[in-house]
């Protein structure tokens, strides 16, 4: 069981770096287990802060975003995931199974119809610090209460809105991911919800996969960050239609 998480969490890297949505695998994979929800989401923040460190790291060292520049962005992401870890322990996320096939259809839709999404950098249509208060925040917040496509919906957000090219808001995404992640662990850790043996093994197939994955969305481009970015939507929409 352990060897076949960490597969799934390898593959749940390598899409989690160039598109978001490896929750999609991951998280049934541990219900699957036998781990109870909460648990669930707790141990996959676990694994998944090693994946997108490893891809994080990567991006850094290719001058694709700049920590040092982003902290704000850092500090709205980490007080939304903070809450969103606590609220998920006090209420259920069925209206978010609900609602979310929907809203991942229409970003699949748009990034069909849109071939020129993310290709060149644009001018921002949303100044940095509203941004930060608003979409960095509130996508943190679901990310630790919910988590699965908070990469997907990070990248839309920077490419649309701060007028990035979808390398370059990948990797911002990545890094606002990362944030996230690890202050929902931490509030996890707290609340002793992390199931550890589990979590660490597919830590390990989280790193090469995370690092796999960046380097192909360098490599490959806007093109494949975007039809990638639209299976990964249309599969998340028809897992949580299925599963409601």
């Amino acid at each position: 069981m352990l060897m076949l998480l960490a597969m799934v969490a390898m593959a749940a890297g390598f899409i989690d770096a160039v598109a978001g949505g490896g929750g999609l695998l991951t998280i049934p994979a541990l219900l699957f287990a036998g781990v109870p929800p909460v648990q669930a989401v707790a141990t996959n923040k676990l694994q998944a802060c090693f994946g997108s460190f490893s891809a994080t790291r990567f991006f850094v060292r290719q001058g694709l975003v700049e920590p040092r520049r982003q902290w704000q962005g850092i500090a709205a992401a980490g007080i939304g995931a903070g809450l969103g870890a606590l609220a998920i322990q006090q209420f259920g996320s069925d209206l978010l199974v609900l609602i979310m096939p929907y809203g991942l259809m229409m970003i699949a839709l748009y990034l069909l119809l849109s071939r020129s999404f993310g290709r060149e950098a644009t001018t921002a249509r949303m100044p940095e610090k509203g941004f930060n208060a608003t979409l960095v925040s509130g996508i943190g917040f679901y990310d630790g209460f919910f988590g699965p496509g908070t990469g997907t919906f990070y990248s839309v957000s920077y490419s649309k809105l701060r007028g990035m090219n979808l390398v370059s808001a990948t990797a911002h995404a990545k890094l606002m991911n990362f944030t996230t992640n690890i202050v929902s662990l931490l509030v996890f850790i707290l609340s002793g919800q992390i199931i550890w043996q589990l979590g660490l093994a597919m830590a390990v197939g989280q790193l090469v996969g995370a690092r796999l994955g960046a380097a192909a969305a360098v490599k490959q481009g806007v093109n494949f960050i975007r039809y990638l970015t639209v299976a990964v939507c249309i599969a998340m929409s028809i897992s949580l239609l299925l599963r409601g």
